[in-house]
């Protein structure tokens, strides 16, 4: 029986399926289709040149082996892409195929795109390759992302993901968190920090919503096929706010082919998310699965001494220098937001600036006041030393003398974790307040005040009640 160019193919496939995975097979394999067959030469069509390009780089030993296995050691295989273009051939690894074939002088040399016909969403083409636009912010660098508890986890996985893309155990590198945290910054830190020091890794930053309006040009277009294909090109895909692909379905399932084909290949992927992928809702379960395969960091809320450390890098970097009494002031009131603390910043340097005004507390208050409803009325630590001291029922001034008596020494390092918590002292002033003791003695006084609220829910309680008394105080 005569085989034909169908026949042929189907034969090279089922070589070709034992060789790959199940999703490159589906990816790569599947859209290929056999054109003709003439002699020892098969024809196969491919959906487009960025095609052409993967198959030649990734599996052209692998069509080498089925084309000859099928059609003798003579046979060869041609590409059809269906845009007019000549045909090409290849039958030999890339780096043998970097000149045009005799007598075919139109044909495109393997390796070298034609950039007018890349569908790069971006719209930045290259000649040899795709040329990628990161659209990072080159502000946003591991230098300038502070430190602290609060992100620790995350930075250090993202410095451990500059250094060796795709190759830890950090893949996806899943960054949650709420609004003004950083989980903008720390993402493009590791996107610039792998552009700047691997220049052939190609890395993109995109927000959810961009991917979404991309696809569904690429629907309109006709043209998702170019659209999937770019994306399982890149090295390192940055993808920011991924809770916006809830109940996106066509997007969510366009995403879930890019990021297969990703994680397979070794590539890197970091996803941001204003909460933990458990908490996702709208997005499909294999979605959320996959987000769980590496890495999820969680961003808090920085602490009074990151917040400052934060601020007053920033200050610095402006060429501003700010006392320290006024750095923790603006951060008591500014809590939870770091986008809060910029806002702050630009304000008093702007003050600074345009009406020549010292930055100092009473501007600070000022400036404050357009960004949070109220001031906290100052609470003070001989106040805090006051109730805690009603509560035990012990004179104030035992607090600050050397004593082992247990409810004495509860009380005053009870006293000394609340005025830390909630006042804008810094620790050596707290010490100072209870009869000169060192910065050192109030840190150890407050871990010991945690690890009792940690195994004891009655003080825990005593606490919290005692935290609520202070707050009210403060509306009085």
């Amino acid at each position: 029986m005569t085989r034909d160019s169908r026949m042929v193919w189907d034969d090279c496939l089922h070589i070709i399926k034992k060789n790959v995975s199940p999703q490159s097979f589906k990816t790569w394999f599947e859209p290929i289709r056999p054109v003709r067959l003439e002699g020892d030469v098969l024809t196969i069509q491919v959906p487009n040149k960025f095609f052409y390009e993967w198959l030649e780089e990734h599996y052209v030993q692998l069509l080498k082996k089925s084309i000859r296995q099928e059609l003798g050691e003579r046979g060869r295989l041609i590409y059809h892409i269906p845009d007019g273009s000549t045909q090409t051939e290849a039958t030999t690894p890339r780096q043998e195929s970097k000149q045009p074939s005799a007598g075919r002088d139109n044909e495109p040399v393997p390796g070298v795109f034609d950039a007018e016909m890349i569908k790069n969403p971006f719209i930045i083409p290259g000649i040899k390759r795709i040329k990628v636009d990161p659209q990072l912010n080159p502000n946003y660098l591991f230098d300038n992302y502070i430190e602290g508890d609060c992100n620790r986890l995350a930075r250090n996985a993202g410095l451990a993901i500059a250094k060796k893309p795709g190759g830890t155990a950090f893949n996806p590198l899943f960054i949650f968190g709420d609004v003004g945290l950083g989980k903008t910054h720390l993402a493009q830190a590791i996107g610039n920090e792998i552009a700047s020091k691997m220049e052939s890794k190609s890395v993109l930053y995109v927000s959810a919503e961009k991917f979404t309006n991309q696809i569904i040009q690429a629907i309109k277009n006709n043209a998702v096929n170019d659209f999937v294909n770019f994306y399982q090109m890149i090295d390192v895909l940055i993808i920011d706010d991924i809770q916006f692909l809830a109940g996106k379905q066509k997007t969510q399932e366009i995403f879930f082919h890019i990021f297969n084909q990703l994680h397979q290949n070794g590539r890197q992927i970091i996803l941001t998310s204003d909460r933990a992928p458990k908490d996702l809702e709208g997005i499909e379960d294999r979605l959320i699965s996959r987000f769980k395969w590496g890495l999820s960091a969680d961003l808090q809320a920085p602490d009074l001494e990151t917040r400052m450390a934060i601020l007053g890098y920033k200050m610095e970097n402006e060429g501003v220098d700010v006392a320290s009494d006024v750095l923790e002031f603006i951060c008591y009131n500014i809590k939870n937001n770091i986008r809060e603390l910029e806002g702050v910043m630009v304000s008093l340097l702007a003050q600074a600036t345009l009406i020549q005004r010292d930055i100092d507390i009473d501007l600070a208050k000022e400036v404050i006041r357009n960004f949070v409803s109220t001031i906290n009325r100052e609470i003070t630590v001989e106040f805090i030393q006051q109730l805690v001291a009603d509560h035990f029922n012990v004179p104030v001034e035992k607090l600050h003398q050397e004593t082992r008596k247990r409810n004495i020494v509860i009380a005053r390092q009870l006293s000394m974790f609340l005025a830390k918590k909630m006042t804008n002292k810094s620790l050596k002033t707290i010490g100072e307040t209870f009869g000169g003791l060192d910065h050192s003695t109030v840190i150890y006084s407050c871990k010991a005040v945690q690890d009792m609220m940690d195994t004891d829910m009655i003080f825990k309680d005593t606490v919290a009640e005692l935290e609520k008394k202070i707050k009210m105080s403060l509306n009085e």
